[in-house]
């Protein structure tokens, strides 16, 4: 549909070859939302964008390397509601290609704990919410940390692997009475985040964002998607 971009198409496929030696599903689903953030941030619209992704997932599936059949699992798993199908499809049109060991894992999470983080009136809110995968136990716990300017801007979107480091450091700057840390409502959050960066996984855009909030963008819509 955007025979101009057909460069950018082969270097995505191209860099996909290093998705399948990434350790564990959560790296994976990092380094695809990554892609992700990458082709957003460059769309001038929403029809654009979806054009890229539906000539994006042609490419890998004509690709049929490993690395193009990861990122058409991970598309399929995370990315944008409108092309998850077609992903799925593309993928499973390729299934003498080897597969990745994480494959099975990935968008396969359960939410946990939301926790409200409020480190002034001008700094805004930090939302925390606690996920894990399913059958991982305590070692596949992540969490999505979104801050939220004045009006809800998306100020900051990043997704945290280290939970305990990241609540030890927030309790420590509670202690030293420079935040309030405080477990939060998972229904309340979801809604605020839904509303602030685009809905609930469907990629339909939150409008122009901060450059650093687009790489973990995909994810936290996934994950955000997932809260009641």
């Amino acid at each position: 549909m955007l025979p101009g971009l057909r460069e950018v198409y082969a270097a995505y496929v191209r860099e996909a070859e290093a998705l399948p030696a990434q350790p564990g599903p959560l790296q994976a689903e990092m380094w695809t939302s990554a892609q992700l953030g990458g082709l957003e941030a460059a769309a001038p619209h929403t029809a654009a964008r979806r054009a890229a992704l539906g000539d994006l997932i042609g490419s890998l599936h004509a690709a049929a390397t490993p690395g193009a059949r990861a990122f058409l699992r991970a598309l399929a798993a995370i990315g944008p509601a409108e092309g998850r199908a077609a992903a799925a499809r593309a993928a499973g049109r390729l299934a003498d290609v080897p597969a990745a060991p994480w494959e099975g894992s990935l968008g396969r999470v359960v939410p946990g704990q939301a926790w409200l983080i409020q480190e002034g009136p001008l700094d805004g809110d930090r939302l925390v919410c606690e996920f894990r995968y399913e059958d991982a136990g305590t070692a596949g716990m992540h969490a999505l940390a979104v801050r939220l300017a004045y009006g809800d801007a998306p100020a900051e979107v990043v997704i945290v692997g280290d939970v305990p480091a990241l609540m030890a450091a927030a309790r420590q700057a509670m202690q030293a009475e420079l935040c309030v840390v405080q477990p939060h409502d998972a229904a309340a959050v979801g809604a605020r985040l839904r509303a602030a960066l685009g809905g609930s996984g469907a990629g339909n855009g939150a409008g122009p964002l901060p450059e650093a909030c687009y790489p973990a963008l995909a994810l936290a819509r996934h994950r955000v998607s997932l809260l009641p």
